[in-house]
């Protein structure tokens, strides 16, 4: 149960900072995919299962405030989430290289459907153009700031993982 209330105030919080802090911090008006990093992580230390739950919360989220349709983007968060929990067994405590690479990979993956799915079908279809100026920034941005984001969740997954398997201290 701790876990889970642990997970929805970091989604809330990931999506409150991406929506106010990082907006004020954008470059080019491109802002780092925080909920990306939340689910990827989450699924590459815990499995499919919880990148599956987190993905589709953080999507969830996106969908209720800022999509058209609900849905849409808790599909796509729920299987980066599902793919990256694939990895699960190869996951090395604290290398950020891997997950760097996952959160690039599935950025790319993420604007390739977001711009597949909501532009090109309205016949929008010079997708070089976005590639350069919003998937290929975006994933950078996303990539950096992984780097520093990946140690204190990795740190909270390991200690929730300690308490969880504890149980209740007896006198």
């Amino acid at each position: 149960m701790r876990r889970k209330l642990i997970l929805a105030v970091l989604i809330l919080l990931a999506f409150v900072l991406q929506g106010t802090v990082f907006q004020t911090l954008s470059i080019a008006s491109i802002v780092p995919n925080l909920l990306l990093i939340l689910t990827v992580s989450f699924g590459f230390m815990r499995g499919n299962k919880e990148g599956m739950f987190v993905g589709f919360f953080c999507g969830f989220l996106i969908d209720i405030f800022y999509g058209s349709m609900i849905g849409f983007y808790a599909l796509i968060y729920m299987y980066i989430g599902f793919c990256n929990g694939f990895l699960y067994k190869i996951f090395f405590d604290e290398d950020v290289k891997v997950p760097m690479v996952l959160v690039a990979g599935s950025d790319i993956a993420y604007g390739v459907l977001v711009y597949g799915l909501q532009f090109m079908l309205r016949g929008r279809l010079d997708f070089f153009s976005y590639l350069q100026h919003i998937i290929l920034p975006e994933m950078v941005y996303t990539v950096l700031l992984t780097a520093v984001l990946y140690r204190p969740l990795y740190r909270l997954n390991r200690w929730l993982t300690e308490n969880e398997w504890e149980g209740p201290k007896l006198p």
